[in-house]
């Protein structure tokens, strides 16, 4: 129900403060309240670019007044669409991310950054993570190679990632760059590493900030630290934010970093309203940049305080037992004691035999039409390879589909990535050492499929060729022909590797017409593209890398949606490569050819440091029809719920770091840590409080759970998590089955 307080319009004194678990509607009210504020507005002039607003815009529409934030981006088109429904898209707004809109500002008023600080007036670009962490290692190269920045059992791209993220860190913290080397030195007292160190890491981030700035480019964190120190005390900036925006909705801002309360403090300062929601079991990226404690301290700027004790999932019923037996139970725990039968256990010795039972019951439970497959989630610390596979394989024998929910893995443990990667070594000269026979042989398999076509009488009695789209694509040449064809045609070069005509091979006629063929074709494409590349004729290797995917994977052929998502990827990763390269080679000049530049660019790939995100975000349609596979992370960053759970791998002891990696030093950058030193209590604390949200967060999104263990993880070793006392009181699913 909306009291009268809450209509009277926006005003920073009508600002609202919604606190409440999962599923207890904080984001439902949020809509509402847009809704609301949406009918208040003051209409604004048409000034502000259509890109990143919700809806479609039209000749003499105005400007969204409405900021609506979004802890990431899934969340963000979530949110954007129940708006979108629930105003029948009546009204502007502007949605996005906080990080979304800290560099959609350092872009917009780029000029007064520039005259502050007395830039080089350039257009800025931003350094994808990647690109930073090879420039960043090409500037450090001296201090790595003489072991000024060491730290045993690192190796030296962690450490230059490490290092890095020490900025990133900082600037979301709304710390200063020039503090770092004091805040390390108190945080890691009797840690075992030098002053030294922490000297050395603060003046290569110096260094590296003002190389950056020097040739435009910008990373995670010099974008932060440039909004919060910079932008935001800007007068003229803050009148113009407010010009802009009314009011502001900001939904799970116990993710946030602990720069957003800065926007929000001086939005609030000036007028503008907010409706903040907050989870106080949430603060899924504590560690990774989020201050969940920092952001609570909104609620005494907001006027209204509204708390949501709407009961979801099985946390009402068992939330506070299973958190008192897992972190407080110390390894005791009552005699007797059992959880109802909603939460079962399925105990296993072997992770092999565990990962077959765990798929054979969801089997039994579809079959038996107990739970449908998009109402089943499959949960894990850490959802490996291993589990991947064998839990989709044997769920697809069962005609069950398996999802990876966000399923982030470097673009080469894509086959069509390291397809395109081999026909460019192959194409340009000078890669010879980058390309072997097996890479040449899983290229023909690639690149040697054909769609299947079949005929279908249409109602007039024609025929007419369809693609059947829902199959795989036929391999005119599969494995044994690629591999027979690449011992014999393939010629290696350090400069100019070969493919040879199909009659190379002695008995290429029992290779089969279709192989043949196929094979043939990819030869002479080849030769037709290494005859312009010499020519000059081919623009670069974006565009080499265009026509293949054209010719060979989405031209009369189906590709399921994760391998279009990562050609997209790749396409946009290389873009982004010859971007920043181009820029380097016009401020700083080499002698180094186009081949080397693609070298490193391959060599990027296949360390693995670029990860695929899909794009778009989610497929579009209806809901996929499929069990849901994750780890703890990203499934608490969706949001997301289903009816069943299996926890896998429950006696896991990465249960208690939640699964998730914490940067390096990230609890030092707190803004209640900042200047104490981080002690082994504060790290047994932290664990214990992660695990509690990681609790009653799940089990708010849950109704039956069944806890997945076996005795011995994959290395062998007996698994004693937090969690055991947990399964050990739940009801064992052979007995009760």
């Amino acid at each position: 129900m909306v009291t009268d307080l809450q209509k009277l319009g926006t005003s920073a004194e009508n600002s609202i403060w919604i606190v409440g678990a999962a599923k207890t509607g904080k984001t439902a009210r949020l809509v509402e309240q847009f809704c609301i504020w949406s009918e208040t507005v003051k209409s604004l002039p048409a000034t502000v670019s259509s890109r990143g607003h919700s809806g479609r815009w039209r000749a003499g529409q105005t400007a969204p007044a409405i900021l609506v934030l979004a802890a990431n981006g899934d969340n963000r088109l979530e949110l954007a669409d129940r708006i979108a429904v629930a105003t029948q898209g009546k009204y502007a707004f502007h949605s996005t991310t906080p990080f979304g809109f800290f560099e959609q500002e350092v872009l917009l008023f780029w000029p007064l950054l520039v005259e502050s600080l007395q830039l080089k007036a350039q257009f800025p670009l931003r350094l994808q993570p990647e690109t930073e962490l090879e420039l960043a290692a090409r500037l450090w190269r001296r201090e790595l190679d003489e072991g000024i920045l060491q730290q045993t059992g690192v190796s030296p791209n962690r450490m230059v990632r490490r290092t890095l993220d020490l900025l990133q860190l900082a600037a979301v913290s709304g710390t200063p760059r020039e503090e770092i080397k004091s805040i390390l030195e108190q945080g890691f007292v009797g840690f075992g590493d030098s002053h030294s160190l922490w000297a050395s890491m603060g003046e290569l981030l110096e260094r590296w900030w003002e190389w950056c700035l020097t040739r435009g480019l910008l990373t995670y964190g010099i974008v932060c630290e440039l909004y919060w120190r910079y932008l935001l005390p800007n007068v003229t900036y803050q009148q113009q934010l407010t010009s802009r925006y009314q009011a502001t909705i900001a939904d799970d801002v116990d993710d946030y970093p602990a720069i957003s309360r800065h926007l929000f403090d001086r939005m609030l300062d000036r007028g503008v309203a907010g409706a903040f929601s907050y989870n106080q079991d949430g603060g899924v990226r504590l560690g990774l940049g989020a201050d969940t404690e920092d952001l609570a301290q909104l609620e005494s700027r907001c006027r209204i305080v509204e708390k949501l004790d709407a009961k979801a999932g099985l946390s009402p019923e068992i939330g506070e037992l299973a958190v008192s037996l897992a972190v407080n139970s110390e390894g005791f725990y009552p005699l007797g004691l059992s959880l109802p039968g909603s939460v079962r256990s399925l105990e296993t010795i072997s992770r092999a035999q565990l990962l077959r039972e765990t798929a054979e019951i969801i089997v039994d439970a579809v079959k038996s039409a107990a739970v449908e497959p998009q109402e089943i989630a499959v949960i894990a610390p850490g959802m490996d390879a291993i589990a991947r596979y064998s839990l989709t394989e044997i769920l697809a024998r069962h005609g069950i589909a398996a999802e990876s929910l966000n399923d982030q893995r470097p673009l080469s443990t894509t086959p069509e990535i390291r397809a395109l990667l081999t026909l460019l070594a192959l194409v340009y000269p000078g890669l010879g050492r980058l390309v072997d026979r097996d890479a040449v042989a899983e290229m023909l398999v690639i690149l040697g499929s054909q769609k299947h076509r079949e005929v279908v009488e249409t109602e007039d009695s024609q025929p007419n060729f369809h693609l059947k789209s829902q199959i795989p694509n036929q391999k005119s040449i599969d494995q044994v022909r690629a591999g027979l064809i690449a011992d014999s045609c393939f010629c290696p070069d350090v400069d100019r590797p070969q493919l040879l005509p199909i009659t190379a091979f002695p008995r290429w006629d029992r290779v089969g017409h279709r192989a043949c063929a196929a094979y043939e074709q990819i030869v002479e494409w080849i030769e037709q593209q290494r005859s312009q590349q010499q020519e000059r004729l081919l623009p670069s290797p974006i565009a080499l890398l265009d026509r293949a995917i054209q010719k060979f994977l989405i031209n009369d052929r189906y590709l399921a949606y994760d391998r279009l998502s990562a050609l997209r990827e790749l396409m946009e990763t290389a873009a982004h490569y010859w971007e920043i390269h181009g820029r380097m080679q016009r401020q700083e000049p080499t002698n180094s050819s186009e081949s080397e530049t693609i070298a490193r660019f391959i060599q990027l790939l296949r360390q693995g440091t670029v990860t695929a995100n899909p794009y778009p975000v989610r497929a579009q349609g209806t809901q996929t029809q499929a069990v849901t596979l994750a780890n703890i992370f990203q499934y608490r960053s969706s949001r997301r719920a289903h009816k069943w759970h299996f926890w896998l791998d429950a006696g896991s002891s990465l249960w208690l770091s939640g699964g998730a990696a914490t940067l390096f030093g990230a609890p030092l950058f707190v803004r209640s840590q900042l200047g104490r030193p981080w002690e082994t209590e504060d790290e047994t604390t932290a664990d214990q409080q992660r695990l509690r949200r990681i609790l009653l967060d799940l089990l708010s999104r849950c109704s039956v759970l069944y806890l997945c263990h076996s005795e011995l993880a994959v290395n062998g070793q007996e698994q004693t998590g937090p969690l055991l006392p947990l399964i050990q009181s739940s009801v064992s699913y052979q007995q009760s089955g």
